[in-house]
């Protein structure tokens, strides 16, 4: 596989800034939602005359749900719809198995303005009665401390073309509470859609991590490859042909600029920033052999990593900056190996299977993903750092190029389905939840998950 990627042809695009009407990508989930954390997200009371085009809850709803870490219960089997805490009555719960309810309203108050309130309680803590909290004689929740979260007395007012960067947010805001770490709603994902039937058949595109508000950055009538974040989330990186060669360019997520970083003669691959966003790594056989390479972005600065005769692809860099993780043939079949960025001393980190391509750090550095190779089946797995022991996650078919959500909790990758479709796919970081992500028309590849916005 190793040497196949060496021997694809990378090629080029020409620059078009584009919003798409509609999102190519739909989400289906798969497996994990029965074993996930019961709880229920109480459709948001509107109060005035136009509704905004999109609803928080079913948004919130649905992140939660694709968390791999809760099940939104269905709205019939919810034994009240309050909307505020001072409508909730814990008794009524008892029997739901639901731990937290998420409740709300949204009020109008202007055109296309909205204020939002928002409340969340803790089934479980309000049962024990924990924080004493006030009841009224009806037997419901008058004010507490310790487990609600409400902005009932300062409302968030919200123009209704930003309500679902509303609700994202929002959902990493009860994500984190209820988990104690930060949700990535709010990230965005990066990918190559093709579209068989159409000129230019490719297109880097940028949208929400759930595939909606798509935009186009460019388009080209060759295929593109290998996009990865700056750690700003403001640029891309990415690799095109041009002039029959390859070339790493980077380009402006916002305005649509863009700037040549490298066009060597041979490969030009696998760009990928550092955690500073100062230096750029990447594949170049400008010396005549695929190998790791560091470069100043500012002052283009080249410095050559872990140097041998073997093929070296794919680099990726640790949390802290201090390695790199790469794919080499250097043993044998490829594996992967570190480089200490400042003494250049490489060490093997992978022995199980018959090998182990794109390796990426989890973003606490305790882990490894990567795509591994057992009785000729490619797969994505997670392997402790420390330990060295190594879970298979995906029972999928030819899988490859995983991306890492920001907090660490979910992994994007790139799978065949059905026909040999090409299609995205989530699976959690502990093998239990599982979606699909394929295109509405087209396929999908090269995902690459956004750094916190």
């Amino acid at each position: 596989m190793l040497k196949k990627w060496m021997k694809t042809t990378l090629w080029a695009a020409s620059l078009l800034l584009a919003q798409q009407a509609h999102a190519s990508l739909e989400i289906v989930i798969t497996d994990g939602v029965d074993t996930a954390r019961p709880i229920a997200v109480v459709p948001f009371t509107f109060v005035g005359t136009n509704a905004p085009s999109q609803n928080v809850s079913e948004i919130v709803a649905a992140d939660l749900m694709r968390s791999g870490k809760f099940n939104p219960i269905n709205v019939m089997r919810m034994p009240e719809q309050p909307q505020s805490s001072a409508q909730f009555t814990p008794s009524k719960w008892d029997k739901s198995g639901v731990e937290a309810v998420v409740m709300g309203t949204v009020r109008e108050i202007g055109i296309g303005r909205y204020a939002v309130t928002y409340e969340l309680v803790d089934v479980v803590k309000a049962k024990m009665g924990a924080g004493q909290p006030m009841m009224n004689s009806q037997n419901r929740i008058v004010a507490s401390s310790n487990f609600i979260l409400a902005n009932s007395e300062r409302p968030v007012q919200v123009e209704g073309t930003r309500m679902r960067a509303f609700a994202h947010r929002l959902s990493d805001i009860i994500y984190e509470k209820l988990t104690g770490e930060r949700g990535a709603f709010s990230t965005k994902i990066a990918y190559v859609l093709v579209r068989d039937k159409q000129q230019p058949r490719y297109s880097l595109v940028v949208s929400d991590y759930d595939g909606e508000n798509e935009q186009t950055l460019l388009r080209s009538k060759e295929p593109l490859m290998s996009p990865n974040w700056s750690p700003d989330g403001t640029k891309l990186a990415y690799v095109t042909f041009e002039k029959k060669q390859s070339q790493i360019y980077i380009q402006d997520v916002f305005t649509g600029r863009r700037s040549m970083l490298t066009s060597f003669k041979g490969i030009n691959g696998s760009p990928i920033w550092s955690p500073d966003g100062r230096r750029m790594a990447m594949t170049l056989s400008k010396d005549g052999n695929s190998e790791i390479y560091v470069m100043d972005i500012a002052t283009k600065q080249l410095r050559r990593l872990a140097s041998h005769r073997a093929i070296d692809v794919e680099p990726s860099w640790s949390p802290d900056g201090t390695q790199i993780i790469f794919s080499s043939e250097r043993g044998g079949r490829p594996q992967l190996y570190t480089v200490d960025v400042a003494t250049d001393q490489v060490t093997r980190v992978t022995f199980q299977g018959e090998m182990n391509l794109s390796g990426k750090f989890t973003p606490n550095g305790q882990s490894i993903v990567m795509v591994n190779r057992t009785d000729g089946q490619y797969n994505i797995a997670r392997m402790d750092k420390t330990t060295r022991y190594m879970q298979v996650l995906t029972r999928t078919y030819l899988d490859e190029s995983p991306s890492i959500a920001p907090n660490g909790s979910m992994i994007i990758y790139s799978t065949l389905y059905g026909s040999n479709t090409q299609v995205l796919a989530l699976v959690s970081m502990d093998g239990r939840f599982k979606a699909r992500l394929p295109a509405v028309n087209g396929r999908v590849k090269s995902p690459a998950w956004s750094p916190f916005l």
